[in-house]
């Protein structure tokens, strides 16, 4: 295995990126599906904008228990074996995929079930997330952790993008195919970690009370204004350009393309974004790490524009395939970043955070792209957002130097790092 990358040459590693990947893969293609069928059975008794209201509330019934615990997660896996919280947390999501699997193909799916099972799923992801980003770095020697940090945060965003696609291609079967490939997706993800053998637990001297941690991991992120800026960057870019989310209606209803097209449409962010990563994976970046994913931000809210103005399928295709590519790029870059600037013992609160950012802009994103579709149209929408998004970018240069700043991934001084706030 001389030719793979350095962390891949690692057993545990290997069962570690193939369960984030299968994990990642199931839950995003459980999110096009439940999105589909959920503006599918509105459309039947309301108009477009309205069932684009009702496409929002998904958004919100995930986010809500994700806000709630996802501190608590961060503290629980900074206190526990990071491993045993994410089978616990694979198992429930492999129950709910299960469940939707047996509703589906019994013909007794609802509004009301859809919603719940989403809320169900936003509990297992509030600890899987913390658990799993914080695991990379207990895996391998620390020579390799911006490797292993850029492979895992590639396998976390290829799974976001190709995840989708595989759920709409899915779909086209039944809704119970789909659902119950999640479940399989599920249960591989959880037999890999079992074959993950290295104790994943931070080693720390701190006060063991929970809330004075859970306190010390926020002024960490608030007071690293590197890892702050990281952060809300992708809170506040993605949060406005919620072009995905709005797949099911330019699918069926804008571009006439059915369920076919949307995993077709599904798909062209994943060509981008596996494409950039397959890359990464052997021609990593090394230098002005920072202003390139500045750059990569505004190319994602500038496709988002494209897609949004586009009527013909070949044009939405290439704008989404762009989109995914530049969402991959400054994924790789933000995420290598936050892990490397982060001291082991503080990267579960830390990953808990960049979880909830990432939950807001992509379950609030779809939130508010339905709730301002709703009132100005799905086009409009999305037009908006990219232009928003690309204001982001332009005032985060300004509001955070830092960023522009990192010229590259040479991890700091772990002593250094212990003695930040």
């Amino acid at each position: 295995m001389s030719f793979l990358p350095e962390p891949l040459r690692i057993a545990d590693f290997r069962a570690f990126v193939t369960a984030r990947l299968a994990t990642t893969i199931a839950q995003m293609a459980m999110v096009i599906v439940i999105g589909w069928q959920v503006y599918d059975i509105a459309r039947e008794t309301m108009g477009i904008n309205a069932a684009a209201l009702r496409l929002g509330f998904i958004g919100v019934v995930q986010f809500v228990p994700l806000f709630a615990l996802t501190l608590v997660s961060g503290h629980v896996a900074d206190r526990f074996d990071r491993r045993v919280i994410a089978r616990a947390a694979l198992a429930l999501e492999l129950f709910c995929a299960a469940a939707l699997g047996a509703l589906a193909l019994s013909g007794a799916m609802t509004l009301t079930a859809l919603y719940l099972i989403a809320a169900l799923l936003g509990v297992a992801r509030a600890f899987a997330g913390p658990a799993l980003s914080a695991l990379a770095p207990n895996i391998v020697p620390r020579a390799m952790l911006p490797r292993a940090i850029a492979l895992s945060s590639m396998a976390w965003q290829a799974g976001t993008i190709v995840g989708p696609a595989i759920g709409g291609y899915l779909y086209v079967v039944s809704a119970a195919t789909a659902y119950f490939g999640s479940a399989a997706l599920f249960a591989l993800a959880l037999a890999c970690l079992f074959l993950v053998r290295t104790p994943a637990r931070a080693e720390t001297s701190e006060n063991p009370d929970p809330w004075g941690r859970i306190k010390r991991g926020l002024l960490y992120v608030r007071e690293n204004r590197l890892v702050l800026g990281a952060i809300s960057l992708d809170l506040f870019a993605v949060l406005l350009a919620g072009a995905t989310a709005m797949l099911p209606i330019f699918a069926r209803d804008i571009l006439g393309t059915g369920p076919e097209g949307l995993g077709h449409l599904r798909a062209a962010p994943a060509v981008g974004a596996t494409l950039t990563a397959a890359f990464f994976t052997f021609r990593p970046l090394k230098s002005n790490v920072g202003t390139k994913m500045l750059w990569a931000v505004a190319v994602f809210g500038a496709a988002t524009v494209a897609f949004g103005l586009s009527r013909n399928m070949t044009v939405s295709l290439a704008s989404l395939a762009i989109l995914g590519a530049a969402d991959m790029f400054s994924v790789y870059v933000r995420q290598s970043l936050i892990q490397l600037y982060t001291p082991d013992a503080m990267r579960g609160r830390v990953g808990a955070v960049s979880t909830l950012a990432i939950s807001a802009s992509n379950e609030l994103g779809e939130a508010e792209s339905g709730f301002l579709a709703a009132l100005i149209g799905p086009v409009a929408a999305v037009i908006a957002g990219g232009v928003g998004a690309m204001a982001v970018v332009a005032l985060w240069a300004w509001r955070f130097p830092e960023l522009r700043l990192a010229r590259n991934f040479d991890p700091p001084d772990p002593d250094q790092q212990e003695r930040s706030p």
